[in-house]
């Protein structure tokens, strides 16, 4: 949060400090922030910024970057809900396409990365290795009687 706002009451104030920022281009940014080494005030803790375009964020935030968990909604309608490093999907999480199909497991660096589950739009389940687009020795699981009915 490099642009600058009417600080004046967080000057001396010591760990996370509560505020609503409307930022020149839009975007907006409700939660937790500090001051950096720098002295300029970071998103820091929990907030929820809205992109000027739709895209929004809800969740842990470290040094200005999207860190620890959080749920990020598209405007397409897709979802990603589960652990961020650095701005980017990593760890176990939840992508829910526009389509409704959904992808379970773990990330690494915004991509699939291990052992996941697939459900696609027919409400088929499949999982097995996933390494970005590529998908080694998929299975698709058997659906029960129950719920086939």
């Amino acid at each position: 949060m490099s642009d600058k706002k009417d600080e004046e009451n967080l000057e001396n104030e010591d760990g996370p400090t509560t505020v609503v920022y409307v930022f020149p281009n839009g975007d907006r940014y409700e939660g937790e922030c500090s001051r950096s080494d720098s002295g300029e005030l970071v998103k820091s803790g929990v907030g929820k910024h809205t992109s000027a375009n739709g895209l929004t964020y809800i969740g842990e935030w470290r040094e200005d970057k999207m860190q620890g968990r959080g749920t990020l909604q598209y405007p397409s309608g897709a979802q990603y809900e589960g652990e961020i490093k650095g701005n980017m999907y990593h760890g176990a999480g939840t992508y829910t396409f526009s389509d409704g199909s959904m992808y379970k497991g773990h990330f690494h660096e915004n991509r699939l990365k291990g052992v996941g589950t697939f459900t696609d739009v027919e409400g088929q389940v499949w999982t097995g290795e996933f390494h970005g687009k590529e998908a080694i020795g998929l299975k698709l699981q058997p659906v029960s009687p129950k719920e086939e009915a």
